[in-house]
């Protein structure tokens, strides 16, 4: 059986293009050539099957009250256990968590995103019983986010919250045994709504998780 990777994460995993000009099908979302998740299958070869987890608007815990099943923690049982045996979980959310409405700050964020990572290691889904979990650290969000109609539901403080995540993430990856990796000057966010990946920050993204994966499925 090959390697299963589950990659649960949100609008960054699905491949949201917030620019159609950059989108090879001038659409919405990128194709199986350009999305990370995708590219990072290639790279991979046979031997491993990358599993596409990304749901626009996900959270680590919080519920959002305009938009239904958005929690990681209340999707994270069955996902994992539909792909079970899993061999190594690589989450990537934090961006939505920053939006007003949720009223938290990078610290509250950081201890949604623990307890996303305590519920997914107590799943009975992991090949030969050992969780193996990636953190990424998406991109702060950039400040043009407040010059487009997509920043106003988003609220006010999503930039200065999303700057912060990156140490209390860490800091939660480092208590919970899990690798990490920063993503922040790794993968380019558009300056559209400066905060989702371009189709270059689609590839640079695979690129260093190809780098990475081989030492952690050891």
């Amino acid at each position: 059986m090959k390697k299963h990777i589950v990659c649960f994460g949100d609008s960054n995993t699905h491949g949201y293009c917030a620019d159609p000009k950059d989108c090879a099908e001038g659409g919405n979302r990128f194709n199986e050539s350009e999305r990370w998740t995708c590219l990072l299958q290639e790279k991979m070869g046979k031997d491993a099957l990358i599993l596409e987890e990304g749901l626009s608007g996900r959270t680590t815990v919080f519920r959002d009250p305009l938009h239904e099943c958005m929690a990681g923690t209340d999707a994270i049982y069955s996902v994992l256990m539909s792909h079970e045996p899993v061999d190594l979980l690589i989450l990537m959310l934090g961006t939505n968590d920053t939006k007003e409405r949720f009223g938290a700050n990078a610290a509250c964020i950081g201890i949604g995103m623990e307890r996303l990572i305590e519920k997914a290691k107590g799943i009975p889904c992991w090949r030969n019983g050992a969780p193996r979990i990636l953190l990424v650290c998406p991109p702060a969000i950039g400040e043009g986010l407040y010059d487009v109609p997509e920043g106003e539901p988003m609220g006010a403080g999503c930039p200065e919250k999303s700057r912060g995540l990156a140490r209390h993430f860490r800091a939660a990856a480092e208590r919970q045994g899990c690798a990490f990796l920063d993503a922040e000057g790794v993968a380019e966010f558009n300056r559209i709504d400066c905060m989702h990946l371009t189709k270059k920050g689609h590839r640079q993204l695979a690129d260093r998780l190809a780098a990475l994966l081989p030492d952690l499925l050891r």
